[in-house]
């Protein structure tokens, strides 16, 4: 019987975080005790400064209407001084691109820059929406490998392996989700240099721009290499750095005439984002950074807690990350081995396991493109923490 369903749209695979993340909820309903280390989003609620500025624009008929497609004039112009404060990248309002999160950015990035066929690098383990987005935009992900051997990150030298004539544009992510690695200024001027020599186009993802610890620096490319500005496209957003994953801005930054090309789309697509949610967004990118740095002590205590917890656990190699609210634990020591009478075929079945019988739920790594390891978010009460971890070292003390 012929599909229903056209090819394009049959391909793309469920995003696995919500995946895991939607199940633990349904169980937590169902009565059942489940911690959740699944989804990537901060247990903090936004600051009440940005969620009164939200009421606020409620009772403003001016934004019952609609607005402009790429973003209110205001809230450009406010990300663009925002992003040369933090990233020191000087930018024009119309520059920017507002969308309905991240995610959006990235499609339209993708979907403006690529014709049927371009090749497009990306690292692995990789954020779960990158593979999809490009394939739905013509393109093809050559998956560029890495390990915890070398802290989850990749040379020069790896990316001129992968690459063709047929490669247009590099995926560039630091701080890493899902690991957490954290690029330092002198590789990311490596990299850059290189995305440069080739005529790459680069798409670097900055959303975890402000969670980085001890002695990481977080950097960004198009700062580190100006050569490379007019090829290359930021990805922001408020919803990490803010505690708004719900609230849905996001942005992408460009040359004017790749963000003129994707305002269009937008137009097609969506039209303008939600009002209020850009009304918030603009009090979050003006305010102050006090509200993060709270977060930061937090998920830095968190990160060091989490990744000690895990280590313990004999088969289990957990790196410390530098950045994001991620660990990325190898679980390949495991695999092969027998828990409660059943073989351990992969860490998809491991992390199964774990979520039915430790009632923890965690992202196996076959969604991020590497089989063999898991990811836990430590955006989640330290209690959760200890409680969570401990329950999966319990579970896999009966390994055989």
């Amino acid at each position: 019987m012929t599909s229903r369903v056209s090819d394009r749209i049959a391909a793309i695979t469920e995003s696995a975080t919500l995946a895991v993340d939607a199940k633990a909820k349904a169980l937590k309903a169902a009565g059942r005790p489940v911690i959740g280390f699944g989804a990537g989003e901060p247990d903090f609620p936004t600051p009440d400064y940005i969620v009164q500025a939200a009421v606020d624009a409620c009772r403003d008929p001016k934004w019952h209407r609609y607005t402009p497609a790429a973003g209110l004039p205001e809230l450009r112009e406010a990300i663009a001084v925002k992003t040369k404060r933090d990233s020191g990248l000087v930018v024009a309002a119309n520059q920017v691109l507002v969308t309905n999160g991240g995610k959006q950015a990235l499609y339209n990035a993708f979907a403006t820059l690529l014709d049927p066929g371009d090749e497009v690098l990306l690292q692995a383990p990789y954020w779960t929406t990158y593979p999809e987005a490009i394939r739905l935009a013509g393109g093809v992900p050559v998956i560029v490998p890495s390990d915890e051997a070398t802290g989850y990150r990749v040379d020069v030298a790896a990316l001129e392996a992968a690459r063709t004539p047929r490669t247009k544009v590099l995926v560039f992510v630091s701080p890493s989700n899902p690991t957490g690695a954290v690029y330092s200024p002198e590789a990311v001027r490596e990299i850059g240099a290189w995305a440069a020599e080739h005529d790459l186009w680069v798409i670097t993802d900055e959303i975890y721009e402000h969670l980085v610890y001890g002695s990481a620096q977080f950097s960004s490319m198009p700062v580190q290499v100006p050569d490379l500005t007019d090829r290359c496209v930021v990805v922001n957003g408020v919803a990490k750095t803010y505690a708004m994953t719900g609230w849905r801005v996001g942005w992408m930054i460009g040359p004017t005439d790749i963000i003129a090309a994707a305002t269009n789309l937008q137009s097609h697509a969506t039209s303008n984002v939600a009002n209020v949610s850009q009304v918030a967004a603009l009090a979050a990118v003006s305010g102050d950074l006090s509200a993060v740095e709270a977060m930061k002590v937090a998920f830095d205590r968190r990160r060091t807690l989490i990744t000690g917890l895990l280590n313990a656990i004999p088969g289990v190699e957990c790196p410390l990350p530098e950045g994001a609210f991620y660990v990325y634990p190898s679980v390949r020591a495991l695999v092969g081995k027998t828990l409660r009478g059943q073989q351990i075929q992969s860490s998809a079945q491991l992390a199964g396991m774990i979520l039915d019988e430790a009632e923890v739920a965690v992202v196996p790594g076959e969604a991020f493109g590497t089989p063999g390891y898991l990811r836990l978010s430590y955006a989640t009460a330290d209690s959760d923490i200890t409680e969570g971890v401990g329950r999966i070292a319990e579970l896999l003390g009966e390994i055989q």
